[in-house]
């Protein structure tokens, strides 16, 4: 009987070669972690009614307190003079429109005026002023509570 040759290796037929699988379960876990935290912060950030990035310095008053609700149109006036409704800076042509949009919108809508106490009160003024030049009439400025 003469010996054959056998085959080099292990004897399970694959080379010994680098195994260049990767996988991708963990990656994907990740993703769809990082999936649900986006759009749980985005949903947070449309219920806060997008002036969740306007940071305003209120003057203090003693004035008795109001809640904004879904119809009322908020309006930050910047130390700058700067008006931000819904995040957006709008000029006074902007701001004109969407007080005209609120009053097509709703004829009782309300405007708050979130005015930073460095504002020079000519600029109040001329805010409220576009808004009773739309049609509404019922403003309030903001204020925060004296300690």
């Amino acid at each position: 009987m003469s010996m054959g040759k056998l085959p080099e290796g292990n004897g399970d037929g694959l080379d010994d070669g680098v195994v260049a699988e990767i996988n991708i379960t963990p990656l994907t876990d990740i993703f769809l972690v990082l999936l649900i935290i986006f759009m749980v912060t985005s949903s947070a950030l449309v219920d806060a009614g997008g002036q969740a990035g306007v940071k305003v310095n209120l003057p203090k008053g003693g004035a008795k307190e109001i809640s904004a609700t879904q119809s009322d149109l908020v309006v930050a006036v910047l130390q700058d003079g700067r008006a931000v409704v819904g995040g957006k800076v709008m000029d006074a042509d902007e701001l004109k429109a969407t007080f005209e949009q609120a009053k097509s919108v709703s004829a009782d809508t309300s405007v708050i005026i979130q005015a930073d106490e460095g504002v020079p009160h000519g600029r109040v003024v001329e805010v409220m002023e576009l808004a009773k030049a739309s049609g509404l009439a019922q403003l309030a400025i903001a204020t925060r509570a004296e300690e």
